[in-house]
């Protein structure tokens, strides 16, 4: 279903059960939630799905290593129940990924061994694999490129990996296929209230119309991850913030650095902080920093000290140390972390989730991480319907399949994420052979994906297609400029859109992706 027909389900007499504002992790998490409860449920998202902090992630689904270390126990337990949840609710999507922590001191060993071994014991039946002791030599067969110098051995363990905007996109289709309404580029720009001053809708504007609608509900979310203090403004000006934003930045490096299928998990760095060095999509992804920001940027940029902070630790693990110039790509995203008192360092800062409800009925969710999204979209479509007078029905995702389940693809087939629409894909290729092109021969992508992208993922913008449909932007920002022309003219045929547009698409496109180079 194109946008455009979803748009014309918007203006309806009868009031949404339920409108979430947000479509990132949380907000996705809830739209399903609401959605498979059987709720006429709306889900408006100010730009794309994802296009935020839940397309910038580590890409891992994991319960934590370092929660446990900080002694959040329960925290770590939920995340392992829901990382399993997600391998098996959407296998096409998630996978199952080995890290090993290398061990350069006598004591490391015994000592991570314990703490993963206590890991697996939490995650129970739905473990991804056991932890073990590894020696130098089957440390080295594991990761080649690893430093050898001083090595003493390593501890292996397992965790999943995703692709976080896939893993959206897919949630907003799981949504439609529900009966749900997710609708992007679709901003909330005020709140409706009613005689008493309760929450009774939103005031939406379309991001490339300019078109305002007045939508009715008996409950709104705000689910807008970083930007979730701005709209309990709309609701009252006076509202004590509640997120302590903070940066993290991954730079992206060719294969070569690490040419294993073996992740790397560095458990202390200078700062105190995890870094993995992790295989995924044909790149190995190295991350993250922690820098606490006064306030949240809708295009956040990496710092100069983060760059090199990530170059620098990256070298001490490689053999082959990576300098700026390697550098595929670099992007940025900032945690949503709920503030505390008594504490500047976000790294010590909880990454649970946090639900509220104002006094004029506004239901606010934040906090949390990808791994329990599921869980977060219970918690607040529980209260959330509670409060609006709602039918009370139970919640159904913990065992619901996410749109295009199919077992048994191959994670290293990029159209595996598609899962079972990847024949419709295909379908495509053999109508129109010149669609089986590659867009570059530097990226895994087809140009039946920019056509899959518009006519059947609502994507809008040239944006959309290069940093979401596809993660060309994250492979190689300098190349994704390279091809922006040619996607453009193949969304344009799809849209009905001029050359006009096509010259703008690009242009704001190439200044958006120069944000992504390391130079």
């Amino acid at each position: 279903m194109l946008r455009t027909d979803l748009l014309e389900q918007l203006d309806t007499p009868t009031p949404w059960d339920m409108i979430v504002i947000g479509g990132g992790a949380t907000g996705l998490g809830c739209g399903v939630d609401a959605a498979s409860r059987g709720y006429r449920v709306l889900l408006l998202e100010e730009r794309d799905f994802a296009q935020g902090t839940s397309s910038r992630s580590t890409k891992l689904v994991h319960g934590g290593v370092r929660y446990l270390q900080q002694g959040n126990v329960a925290l770590v337990m939920d995340a392992l129940h829901e990382r399993g949840v997600l391998l098996r609710n959407a296998p096409h999507l998630v996978s199952n990924q080995a890290f090993v922590v290398p061990d350069y001191a006598w004591w490391e060993r015994p000592f991570y061994g314990i703490g993963l071994k206590l890991y697996d014991m939490l995650a129970g039946k739905l473990g991804f694999g056991r932890s073990r002791i590894l020696s130098r030599a089957k440390t080295l067969n594991m990761i080649p490129n690893l430093e050898p110098t001083d090595l003493r051995g390593g501890v292996i363990y397992y965790d999943g990996q995703f692709d976080d905007a896939r893993l959206a996109v897919t949630l907003a289709r799981t949504m439609e296929d529900l009966g749900g309404l997710p609708v992007n580029h679709m901003g909330v720009t005020g709140l409706l209230k009613d005689d008493q001053g309760q929450v009774c809708g939103v005031e939406a504007t379309d991001s490339l119309t300019g078109d305002i609608r007045h939508l009715r509900a008996k409950v709104v979310v705000n689910a807008t991850g970083i930007f979730v203090d701005s709209v309990m403004r709309l609701d009252d000006a006076t509202a004590p913030p509640l997120i302590a934003p903070s940066q993290g930045i991954h730079l992206v490096l060719d294969k070569s650095f690490s040419p294993g299928d073996t992740a790397i998990m560095v458990p202390h760095t200078d700062d105190g902080r995890v870094i993995f060095l992790v295989p995924w999509h044909g790149r190995v992804l190295v991350g993250t920093t922690d820098t606490a920001l006064d306030a949240p940027a809708t295009e956040p940029r990496p710092l100069d000290e983060e760059i090199e902070f990530l170059l620098e630790h990256a070298g001490r693990y490689l053999t082959r140390d990576p300098r700026r110039s390697d550098v595929l790509s670099v992007f940025t995203g900032i945690r949503p972390l709920i503030r505390a008192q008594g504490t500047d360092r976000t790294a010590s800062l909880s990454r649970d989730h946090h639900l509220t409800i104002s006094q004029s009925g506004l239901v606010t969710i934040a906090g949390g991480k990808w791994t329990t999204y599921r869980k977060m979209g219970e918690d607040t479509v529980t209260q959330a319907a509670r409060l609006a007078g709602l039918p009370s029905r139970t919640c159904k995702t913990e065992n619901l399949p996410l749109h295009g389940w199919v077992n048994g693809l191959d994670p290293r087939d990029h159209l595996s994420v598609y899962g079972s629409d990847i024949e419709e894909i295909r379908e495509l290729i053999r109508h129109d052979p010149d669609l089986g092109r590659p867009l570059h021969y530097k990226l895994p992508y087809l140009r039946a994906e920019v056509v899959w992208a518009v006519r059947r993922e609502w994507a809008m913008t040239l944006s959309d297609v290069l940093r979401h449909r596809t993660r060309a932007i994250v492979l190689d920002a300098a190349v994704s400029m390279e091809i922006a022309p040619d996607v453009a003219a193949i969304m344009a045929r799809e849209l009905g859109r001029d050359a006009e547009w096509i010259e703008e698409q690009v242009r704001a496109y190439r200044e958006l992706a120069r944000g992504c180079l390391a130079e």
